[in-house]
């Protein structure tokens, strides 16, 4: 649904007052801002085929516009995602990110500190539309001693509560990650688990890499040529798994000082070599990247437990959504398998995932 102005404030006001209802009153700030920032984006938001139509619309932002709609179609048509108009509209936020999330963690402790909210469960981060509030949040729990970490996220989804549009924070984006960025965050629309984030990522990671495989052979006549951006797109991925391995190798190193019955002094000590160690690392990898960047900035700040608790292994059922896609060969039958795994406890829901791969 395209929301013309008025609505568009209706329904800003609506989402403020009943944020505001079922939000316990500590929390009407947060609740208040989450809505004033949600409520901005939908004022900002034009539909792209408006935007097209329009004479004074920068000529290379029309291009990706209508990239970004013929992504949104073959979405719906070729892969069964949501046929909504997310994506169908676009908001130019005029900053750099969408939102910026604060995560926290005991200096001795990778176990994140969690907020709980709702529609979306617990989650180990707390969002803000405005830079300066996470900061000011993040600079107040490090007053209480804790280690914490702001970063800067370009594009987040409301799991279809709302059309998300397309934003400025992401609309320019190396083609095949745009679709692909496109196809997981529909894949959430599709299917949701509150508190089972290995579960929805991995389903979302699957559907992105089929989806931008099937996409890049739509697109390109020539085999050979869809197949080598396709490999470079997998290559890209594949380097962020050896950054998300490597991380998660020093949080195991660090969990065992941190559960050492040794004083707090000297596992401070051990936490900053097990760091510098890290850091060391990183480079001796980079140098097999052939020049690409990564995540230079990541490692170019201060690294904690906050920072690293911000990175997970998400993906651990990839494997067997790749084996459930081939299995039931449409994504239709895929998604209801799917929904129907959704349905299942935690415990059978990651079981049966595992008998799928080992089957």
């Amino acid at each position: 649904m395209k929301l013309n102005k008025p609505i568009k404030l209706v329904t800003g006001i609506f989402l403020t007052v009943i944020l505001l209802l079922i939000s316990a009153c500590s929390n009407l700030g947060y609740y208040a801002q989450s809505a004033s920032g949600q409520l901005d984006v939908i004022n900002r938001t034009m539909p792209i085929q408006s935007l097209l139509d329009q004479p004074d619309t920068d000529p290379a932002l029309k291009i990706r516009l209508q990239l970004v709609l013929q992504i949104r179609d073959f979405a719906s048509s070729e892969l069964d995602l949501p046929d909504n108009d997310s994506y169908r509209s676009y908001a130019d936020l005029e900053r750099p990110y969408a939102i910026w999330n604060v995560f926290a963690a005991p200096p001795l402790s990778l176990e994140a500190t969690r907020w709980c909210f709702p529609f979306a469960g617990c989650v180990s981060y707390k969002g803000y539309f405005n830079e300066q509030d996470a900061r000011d949040f993040a600079a107040e729990l490090k007053e209480q001693g804790q280690d914490v970490y702001v970063a800067g996220i370009s594009a987040y989804s409301t799991l279809g509560w709302f059309d998300d549009p397309m934003l400025n924070t992401i609309i320019n984006r190396y083609d095949p990650e745009l679709a692909g960025l496109v196809f997981h965050e529909l894949a959430h629309q599709q299917v949701y688990v509150q508190d089972d984030t290995e579960f929805n990522e991995s389903f979302a990671m699957t559907v992105e890499l089929a989806g931008t495989k099937s996409w890049l052979d739509s697109v390109n006549t020539n085999k050979k040529n869809s197949e080598k951006i396709y490999q470079d797109f997998v290559t890209r991925k594949k380097r962020r798994i050896q950054f998300v391995e490597l991380v998660m190798a020093t949080r195991g190193k660090l969990a065992a000082i941190y559960q050492a019955e040794t004083d707090d002094n000297k596992k401070l000590i051990q936490k900053t070599a097990v760091i510098k160690t890290l850091r060391k690392q990183y480079a001796t990898i980079r140098k097999t990247w052939q020049g690409y960047p990564g995540y230079d900035k990541w490692f170019n700040s201060e690294i904690n437990n906050a920072k690293l608790g911000s990175i997970g292994t998400y993906h651990r059922f990839v494997p067997a959504f790749k084996k459930l896609l081939a299995k039931e060969r449409t994504f239709a039958d895929f998604y209801r398998a799917v929904s129907k795994l959704s349905r299942l406890e935690k415990t059978d829901r990651h079981l049966a995932l595992d008998k799928l791969v080992a089957d």
